[in-house]
């Protein structure tokens, strides 16, 4: 029964394999978080874990594990970059969600010449290169706040984001606008 005042449930939270079927029915975007250790070595993660906060300043987040070393040269360096990757980029996520070391041997990247960060050319449809403003630890996980420093559109032609939800990957399809509208085609979503 709900506490009066506070309007909580005293219940145990529930079990890591009901959160994450839960979480597998909320199709997201797929990026990968780069950044460069001190050292000059790149570093980088698959995340589906990435959102707006605010536009003044300019600010996103992102939520990485906290014991992962793609964390651990990020706030060494305080700076990030977000590559969001387009519908045929399926196999750059699944090799930077991999843990591989040679990740970055396998795929196009340049290090971008101002800030220094690794982008991914030829997955990325548009890389937000970002300065971190504040860290915040929740469970096994640090959300990083970053101020969005640039912004560099990559793609050449037209791209769909690849979006993952279902334990699948897939992309948001749409049609050009209709009489009523600039939304997607009826049954648009393809995740």
């Amino acid at each position: 029964m709900p506490n009066p005042v506070t309007g909580t449930i005293a219940r145990a939270p529930v079990d890591q394999a009901e959160f994450r079927s839960l979480m597998t029915t909320h199709p997201a975007g797929v990026t990968v978080v780069t950044t460069t250790a001190p050292d000059g070595e790149p570093w980088g993660m698959t995340c589906s874990s990435m959102c707006s906060v605010a536009l003044r300043p300019p600010t996103l987040l992102v939520c990485l594990r906290a014991e992962s070393p793609t964390l651990a040269a990020l706030l060494q360096v305080s700076a990030f970059a977000v590559n969001l990757l387009h519908d045929r980029a399926e196999g750059a996520a699944t090799l930077f969600a991999s843990g591989a070391p040679d990740r970055f041997e396998k795929v196009a990247w340049v290090r971008e010449p101002e800030s220094g960060l690794p982008h991914l050319v030829e997955d990325a449809h548009t890389v937000a290169d970002c300065r971190v403003s504040e860290t915040l630890t929740v469970g096994d996980h640090v959300v990083v706040f970053g101020e969005v420093l640039q912004v560099k559109v990559l793609a050449d032609r037209p791209s769909s984001p690849l979006l993952y939800g279902m334990r699948r990957y897939g992309s948001l399809k749409t049609s050009p606008p209709g009489p009523g509208g600039t939304g997607p085609a009826a049954g648009g979503a393809a995740v």
